[in-house]
């Protein structure tokens, strides 16, 4: 790109007002009717995410009304809303409560959904489920709150959801990152992640060239033009071959001669020849997690190890991705978990550095794969499957033409998921892109395909057909390309609702999986004496009713869990003495291991009374994901 000429800076001067700093979680609270433009740009100041224009999408639903649709996105206050008004329609069984501040200072809410008069919820298996963490990638949120509204709506009513919610737990949090999905939902701009402040180009300054909607249609469209004379313009696009109408360009491969310069929709803000390369914020929440965690790049003083782009100064350095650690830490209970994103779409889990079957236990794998194909058959996804196989190489070739190779991510949900937590943990990617099929046969899905699709189901609506328009500082340009927020990162609000139940319902499966513990009458029978005494050997029996088991194998391994466990309580009428003598030593509770799904198993205590008259007793079960259950019992007459 050529560096900025005097004479485009004072051109440029003549569209910016300069603003005081105002704190980052101004936007996320700012009010909807305050439209009032506040623009920022003033190249070498540090800035933050406050100072865009409002910009009002029609696909977005910016106040909460009196019935919820899946026909439009939601701002993290209208889904907030919605969490406070179900939390005072359904008192019985949900909770609504702050789990920590994002960056911004905003609150997080999470909700809490189980039948409160059968037990707390920590005493009951439970899943987690959570969208929002990348501040784009808002379907993931909806398919949250979508969950929320099928459970509540249906308890009661449905056998299978009031089962769920009598014996298990569901927590719920839909956007836990409301700074990012603010910005994303009232301006023009997008980023990877956190709105935090950062340098991503190494200059000094924090988010000083970010992308700028030059014909003030509240979108960043993409730019393109011809390489101009006297100028340092790149080209790197042709126009794709595949596509007979001329509008999608892709890079270009060895033996093609470029074309085009593109670029999205702004301008070189700091002078230094580049366009847009530091925009808003540029960690990523997703490459923070402590499990496999590698430091950003050029945090390795060899440079012969691994870096991870986007991965924060520590592991958990930012409150987004400490809120959620801490809390399925301090919630052990938690079996089954999906973190979400878009877009792909794909089932995605751990392991993401290296072959499934390398690291994980062949039980636990097994589990995994069976989730794998039961999310496929609801989901009608192409692809589930690990990482750093299947992510890597779902498309076989790159857009560089090169064949793919299996890669690894660091400091990655589902391995936080499983090898730090031991549970069955999705990070699930939503949307499509608009490539729904393989149009025209070349085995990837692509741009073309997406375009064939926008025509042909979407009215043309997805693409911005390119136009030559003329912006300061490039002059004429062409500019076009599909909505980069409701196209390419999320679908078209006519089709919201679809993703989203479909995510739901696997996400739904997942809890109806958990495990459950069926405690069986306890059995007493009478053992012979001991001089004066009676001998009673008092099994207690359960069965794992659910479908996966409480502990996988992961999970005893790093001791996120205890071993399922028995004791009694015993109370007997005076006059009568009652004691344990098998076990014979002080701690006179059984350990069972953990319980396999559709596993019965037994054991058995004896217990010398010495006396007349009945005891009674209390056989309790424990399981860390299991839950707990009791059951009364007799022992003679």
């Amino acid at each position: 790109m050529p560096c900025r000429t005097p004479s485009a800076v004072a051109v440029l001067a003549t569209t910016i007002l300069a603003v005081p700093l105002v704190a980052p979680s101004a936007l996320a609270a700012q009010d909807d009717a305050d439209h009032t433009p506040r623009y920022h740009i003033v190249p070498g100041e540090r800035h933050g995410p406050s100072f865009f224009p409002f910009a009002a999408h029609p696909e977005v639903e910016y106040h909460m009304t009196d019935e919820l649709t899946f026909d439009r996105y939601h701002t993290a206050d209208v889904m907030f809303g919605w969490m406070e008004r179900w939390a005072r329609d359904y008192p019985e069984i949900v909770d609504v409560y702050e789990v920590g501040r994002s960056f911004g200072g905003t609150p997080v809410l999470q909700m809490t959904i189980t039948n409160k008069s059968t037990g707390a919820d920590v005493d009951k298996p439970a899943a987690f489920f959570e969208g929002g963490r990348h501040s784009g990638e808002i379907t993931s949120s909806e398919s949250v709150l979508w969950l929320m509204r099928h459970l509540l709506e249906n308890y009661g009513t449905d056998p299978e959801i009031t089962h769920l919610i009598d014996t298990k737990t569901i927590y719920l949090r839909p956007q836990n990152n409301p700074d990012g999905g603010s910005m994303y939902l009232k301006t023009a701009q997008t980023n990877r992640s956190t709105v935090r402040p950062i340098d991503n180009d190494g200059d000094g300054l924090l988010d000083e060239d970010p992308a700028d909607d030059l014909d003030g249609d509240g979108v960043i469209y993409q730019m393109r033009w011809l390489p101009r004379p006297g100028t340092d313009d790149r080209a790197t696009h042709v126009m794709d071959p595949d596509d007979p109408t001329g509008r999608m360009m892709r890079p270009a491969r060895d033996g093609e001669t470029p074309i085009w310069v593109v670029a999205t929709e702004g301008l070189d803000n700091d002078g230094d020849g580049r366009i847009n390369e530091d925009g808003i914020g540029g960690l990523d929440l997703h490459r923070n997690y402590p499990e496999n965690w590698r430091p950003d790049s050029g945090g390795d003083a060899t440079g012969r190890g691994y870096t991870q782009f986007g991965a924060g100064e520590y592991p958990l350095s930012e409150p987004e991705t400490r809120s959620v650690v801490l809390w399925v830490l301090s919630h052990p209970n938690i079996a089954v978990a999906n973190s979400m994103d878009t877009r792909v779409p794909m089932h995605l889990r751990a392991p993401s550095t290296s072959r499934s079957e390398d690291r994980m236990y062949e039980e636990d794998l097994a589990l995994y794969e069976y989730f794998d194909q039961l999310g496929l058959s609801i989901t009608n996804y192409p692809w589930a499957g690990d990482v750093y196989e299947t992510y890597a190489t779902r498309t076989p070739i790159r857009g560089d033409g090169s064949p793919a190779q299996p890669s690894p991510l660091f400091g990655h949900g589902p391995d936080f998921g499983y090898f730090y937590l031991g549970t069955i943990w999705y990070g699930d990617e939503l949307w499509n892109g608009g490539a729904h099929a393989d149009e025209n046969g070349d085995g990837r899905l692509d741009t073309y395909d997406a375009a064939i699709w926008d025509a042909r189901e979407n009215g043309g609506r997805g693409f911005r057909n390119w136009e030559k328009v003329t912006v300061p500082y490039f002059g004429e340009v062409e500019m076009g390309g599909f909505h980069p927020k409701f196209f390419s990162q999320n679908g078209p609000p006519a089709f919201l609702e679809e993703w989203a139940r479909k995510q739901a319902l696997f996400n739904l499966q997942l809890a109806l999986h958990l495990p459950e513990l069926d405690m069986k009458p306890v059995v007493v029978e009478a053992a012979g004496t001991d001089g004066d005494a009676r001998l009673y050997d008092v099994s207690v029996t359960w069965e794992n009713v659910g479908g996966i088991p409480t502990a996988l194998r992961q999970a005893q391994l790093v001791k996120i869990v205890r071993d399922d466990t028995v004791w009694l309580d015993l109370d007997a009428p005076d006059g009568v003495e009652v004691r344990i003598v098998d076990p014979e030593f002080n701690d006179k509770r059984r350990y069972a291991d953990r319980t396999d799904a559709g596993e019965t198993k037994t054991v058995t205590f004896r217990v010398r009374v010495e006396g007349s008259g009945p005891v009674t007793g209390t056989a309790h079960l424990s399981s860390t994901r299991g839950g707990i259950a009791e059951t009364p019992f007799r022992i003679g007459g």
